[in-house]
């Protein structure tokens, strides 16, 4: 890590190409490490699922909502767990965000 951080400070453009190689190999090495001892667990719910995925798409509820082209009051009520997705919605959901159909109907 001192070595990314000694690399981190130099500006893109003095980088050698050895510097921006060793870089690259340390910051691969450094996330497989982080993945191994930070696993984040899958949700264990519906909502947590939709909520997950706004993050990693870094949408808020209107812009998923249309993602999904829902209605933003069915998403809403869909996430706040007053409504149960129906087919097309979760159809919806594995064809536009790529989650699995068997993991979302395990979290139902």
């Amino acid at each position: 890590m001192a070595r990314i951080d000694a690399l981190i400070t130099i500006p893109d453009a003095n980088l050698t190409q050895k510097q921006a190689g060793e870089l690259h190999r340390l910051a691969v090495a450094a996330q497989r490490y982080e993945k191994s001892i930070y696993t984040i667990k899958p949700p264990a719910t519906f909502e947590g699922v939709l909520e997950m995925k706004m993050y990693e798409l870094k949408l808020n509820q209107g812009e998923m909502a249309k993602k999904l082209n829902v209605s933003n009051t069915k998403f809403s009520l869909i996430l706040s767990v007053k409504q149960k997705p129906d087919i097309y919605f979760l159809k919806t959901m594995n064809e536009s965000l790529g989650i699995d159909g068997n993991y979302l109907l395990s979290v139902l």
